[in-house]
C-alpha cells in the first residue's frame, strides 16, 4: 500500500466521520474533497472538476424538474385523492394501495418528493379513519426507498451505476432492467407491511386530529360560514345571461355576494373567480355566500331563473385546488381602517371576497359588506390562491395571520395535467427505445413541460436539489482518486482473497451487505459513487459479467430501510410517525435481509454470470 492510497484512504475516512456528524453539510464535504485533491496532487484539476461535465450529473437535474411538474399539476395529489376514496374505511386496502401509488410516482421523480407529497395526505386520512400515523408512516417510507429499484431513473444511485458500466465500455442498464427486481421487493414490501403494521404502535389523540395547522374547515366553522353558502345554477333564458357581475350588483339588490362561479371547461368543471367583470353564461353555476333570508333567495331563484343546487359541507375542501382561504388582520396604518367591504371595493381591487369578519374574538355574520372595518379585526377572505397569496406582498394594508394547511398541496398549473403526462410518456419512450441518450430524452421531457405552462424557469431552478448534485459532482473524483492509486484493486484483492473460493453468489451477498452497511452512514448516491467501481472491478477480476454486480450495489443502495437517518426519506416520516429509532431497527433490518436474499437469487437468473 502506497503513500498516496494511505493519504486517500484517510481523507476517505474524514469525510465519512463528516458526512455522519453533518458537519460541516454534506456539499459543503464535497466541495472541500473537490479542493483538497488536486492540491495534494492526487488528481489534476481537470479530473477533479470532471462531475461537472459529467452527463448523468444533468440526467439527474432534470429528473428534479421533471417530477416538479408532475406536482405542479396536480397529477400526485389526484393520486391521493384517489386512493383515499377507492380505501374507503379499510387500513388494509388502504396500505397496498398507498405503498402501490407511492412507489409507481417514485419510479418517475424523487423519491423524497413524493413521500413529501403524500405526509399530509396520510395525515389526513389517518384523522378520518382514526389511525395512528405510525402504521402508514412505516409502509410509506418503505414504499418510497422500493420506488428506487423499479426504473433507470427512479434514484440517482441507478444513474451512477449505469454510467460505471458505462465508463468500461459496456452497454449499460435499459429503462426496464430494474422492474423485475422492484416489483418482486414491492410485493414483498407490501405483504410484510401487512403482517408487521401491528408492531407499530401510537396514539391517535381522542379528537383524531393529528394537525396543529388550521384547516378550511375550521375556518368555516370558526367564521359561522356554514348555513350561508349557496350554489345556484343559470337556467336557460335566465335575465343573468350576458351580463357582468358589476352590472348585476347581485350583493346590493340581493344580498347575494358572489366568490366564485363553476364552469365547464372542456371536458372538467372548472372554479373560476368572480369579478366585476365576469360575464354569465347559460349553465354557470354561481357559489354564493348569502346574507339574505330564505324568502329573499327564493325571489331571486324565482326572478333569475336560477336553480337551487346541493351544497356539501366539504365543498370548500373539495375546491381547495382552485380556492383558497386566508386569515388577515388589519395593521395600524391601514387604509381599510374606517371603510366597508362595499366602499373598498374589495373584490373588485384584491381579485377576494371577504366571507368572514372577527372582532374581539366573535364572528359577525350579519351586514358584512357594509360594516366599517375597525383596527384589530380579522378578515376572513376567499378567492384564488394566488390572489391569497398576493396579500402577503402588501404588509401595509394586511397582515396575514394564517394560511390553512391546503395551502401546502395546491397545484397552480392542474389543468396542465395531460400536457405533463404527455411529456413524461415522451421522455421514457425516449428512454426505452434509445432514439437519443437518456440525458436528452429527459431534457426534451423537461422543455415539452416548459413550452405546456407545466412548470416555469423559477420552479424549475428551485425544483433542483442541488445538495444532491453538489454531492455527485464532489463523489466522483474521490472514486477516481482510488483507482489512480490503487485502492480499487486493493478492496477488489481482498475481497477476491477472501471470498474468490466460495463463488460468485456469495460475492454478491457480500458486495450488498457491504454497501448496505456504508449506506447507513453516508448517503445512499454517495455510496453508490464509491461501490460502483468495486462492483465492476470484481466482476473483471473474476472474468464474469459486470451487470449482475452492478445491479447488486444499485439494489443495495436503495435498501436503506434500516434506520431513520439512513436516507431522507425516513427522516421525513421520523416525527409525522412517532418513531424511535429502535422503530427502523426493528422493522428494517429483517426486510434488508430479504431484500438482500432476493437479489443473490434474482440478479444471477436474469443476468448471468
Amino acid at each position: 500500500m502506497n503513500h498516496e492510497l494511505l493519504w486517500v484512504l484517510g481523507l476517505l475516512c474524514v469525510v465519512v466521520i463528516l458526512f455522519i456528524i453533518n458537519r460541516p453539510r454534506m456539499d459543503v464535504v464535497a466541495l472541500l474533497v473537490i479542493l483538497v485533491l488536486p492540491l495534494s496532487g492526487i488528481l489534476s484539476v481537470e479530473q477533479a472538476l470532471a462531475g461537472f461535465s459529467d452527463p448523468n450529473v444533468v440526467l439527474i437535474a432534470t429528473l428534479f424538474v421533471i417530477g416538479e411538474g408532475l406536482v405542479r399539476t396536480g397529477i400526485a395529489l389526484r393520486i391521493g385523492e384517489w386512493m383515499s376514496e377507492r380505501a374507503g374505511n379499510s387500513e388494509a386496502r388502504l396500505l397496498v394501495l398507498l405503498m402501490l401509488a407511492v412507489a409507481g410516482l417514485g419510479s418517475v421523480m424523487s423519491s423524497t418528493g413524493v413521500v413529501a407529497i403524500f405526509i399530509p395526505v396520510v395525515l389526513s386520512i389517518a384523522a378520518r379513519l382514526k389511525l395512528s400515523p405510525s402504521r402508514l408512516m412505516m409502509p410509506l417510507s418503505f414504499a418510497g426507498l422500493i420506488s428506487g429499484m423499479l426504473s433507470l431513473v427512479a434514484t440517482p444511485p441507478n444513474v451512477v451505476v449505469h454510467s460505471e458500466l458505462v465508463r468500461h465500455g459496456q452497454a449499460g442498464f435499459s429503462f426496464f432492467s430494474f422492474t423485475p427486481f422492484g416489483l418482486v421487493v414491492l410485493v414483498l414490501g407490501i405483504g410484510y407491511m401487512l403482517l408487521t403494521r401491528h408492531w407499530l404502535k401510537g396514539e391517535v389523540r381522542k379528537d383524531g386530529r393529528t394537525e396543529t395547522r388550521r384547516t378550511l374547515l375550521d375556518l368555516v366553522l370558526d367564521y359561522k360560514l356554514s348555513g350561508r353558502e349557496r350554489r345556484l345554477r343559470i337556467r336557460p333564458h335566465s335575465p343573468l345571461i350576458g351580463h357582468t357581475l358589476g352590472e348585476l350588483a347581485l350583493r346590493t339588490r340581493h344580498g347575494a355576494n358572489v366568490i366564485g362561479i363553476e364552469r365547464q371547461h372542456k371536458f372538467t368543471t372548472r372554479v373560476i373567480s368572480a369579478d366585476s367583470a365576469t360575464l354569465l353564461q347559460q349553465g354557470d353555476i354561481l357559489l354564493l355566500d348569502l346574507f339574505a333570508n330564505r324568502d329573499d333567495l327564493r325571489n331571486l331563484c324565482q326572478t333569475m331563473r336560477l336553480e337551487p343546487l346541493h351544497f356539501k359541507a366539504a365543498y370548500f375542501i373539495d375546491q381547495s385546488q382552485e380556492l383558497g382561504m386566508a386569515e388577515v388582520s388589519l395593521p395600524p396604518g391601514s387604509q381599510l381602517i374606517g371603510k366597508s367591504i362595499l366602499e373598498l371595493a374589495f373584490r373588485t381591487r384584491y381579485d377576494l371576497n371577504v366571507v368572514g369578519l372577527r372582532r374581539d374574538q366573535l364572528a359577525i355574520d350579519e351586514q358584512l359588506v357594509e360594516e366599517k372595518l375597525r383596527l384589530g379585526d380579522t378578515l376572513l377572505v376567499v378567492g384564488p390562491w394566488k390572489a391569497v397569496r398576493q396579500l402577503q406582498a402588501k404588509p401595509r394594508d394586511f397582515l396575514v395571520l394564517s394560511l390553512p394547511a391546503e395551502v401546502d398541496q395546491v397545484a397552480p398549473a392542474r389543468t396542465k395535467a395531460p400536457l405533463a403526462l404527455l411529456s413524461l410518456a415522451v421522455m421514457v419512450a425516449l428512454m426505452v427505445s434509445g432514439l437519443v441518450p437518456n440525458v436528452l430524452a429527459a431534457l426534451i421531457g423537461c422543455l415539452l413541460m416548459g413550452a405546456g405552462r407545466c412548470i416555469d424557469m423559477n420552479s424549475a431552478y428551485r425544483a433542483i436539489h442541488w445538495q444532491s448534485l453538489v454531492l455527485i459532482v464532489g463523489m466522483l473524483p474521490f472514486a477516481l482518486a482510488l483507482q489512480k492509486t490503487g485502492g480499487i484493486d486493493w478492496v477488489v484483492s481482498g475481497l477476491v482473497n477472501v471470498l474468490g473460493g466460495a463463488g460468485p453468489q456469495a460475492m454478491l451477498a457480500c458486495l450488498f451487505a457491504l454497501t448496505a452497511v456504508i449506506g447507513l452512514f453516508i448517503s445512499n448516491t454517495a455510496t453508490a459513487v464509491l461501490m460502483a467501481p468495486v462492483a465492476v472491478s470484481t466482476a473483471q477480476q473474476l472474468g464474469l459479467s459486470p451487470y449482475p454486480f452492478a445491479m447488486t450495489v444499485a439494489l443495495a443502495a436503495s435498501a436503506a430501510f434500516m434506520t431513520p437517518v439512513s436516507s431522507p426519506v425516513n427522516t421525513l416520516v421520523l416525527g409525522p410517525g412517532q418513531y424511535r429509532f429502535a422503530d427502523f431497527v426493528k422493522l428494517g433490518v429483517p426486510f434488508t435481509l430479504l431484500v438482500m436474499a432476493v437479489t443473490v437469487v434474482m440478479v444471477p437468473w436474469l443476468f448471468g454470470f
